[in-house]
């Protein structure tokens, strides 16, 4: 089973494309995803990388943890499981202009 990677500190300019060929010299890559902001269509500096199996993901931090990529030192480590979203907007209550006055 693979392993998936988070890699952190990332040049704006880095794109997905250039994750697997980096990563591709210590073994597998199932995938590579630059997480994009929303709004601007721009990177957020960070991205999760899928190594095919954890020798693999082990050596790609060991390696590559660290190194510089497009003027920026990358950093490297195992994805922590995403946790659970709690709430759904804020607590303000009411909707738009629920703030009158009388």
């Amino acid at each position: 089973m693979g392993k998936k990677l988070y890699v952190g500190n990332l040049s704006f300019n880095v794109d997905s494309d250039q994750l697997v060929n980096t990563f591709a010299e210590f073994g597998t890559v199932d995938s590579a995803n630059v997480i994009m902001d929303r709004e601007t269509g721009r990177s957020k500096g960070f991205a999760f990388v899928e190594m095919s199996s954890e020798n693999e993901a082990q050596t790609v931090i060991e390696k590559l943890n660290g190194m510089d990529l497009s003027g920026r030192a990358m950093n490297i480590s195992e994805a922590k499981p995403q946790e659970p979203r709690t709430g759904g907007g804020g607590s303000r209550g009411g909707g738009y202009n629920s703030r009158r006055s009388y």
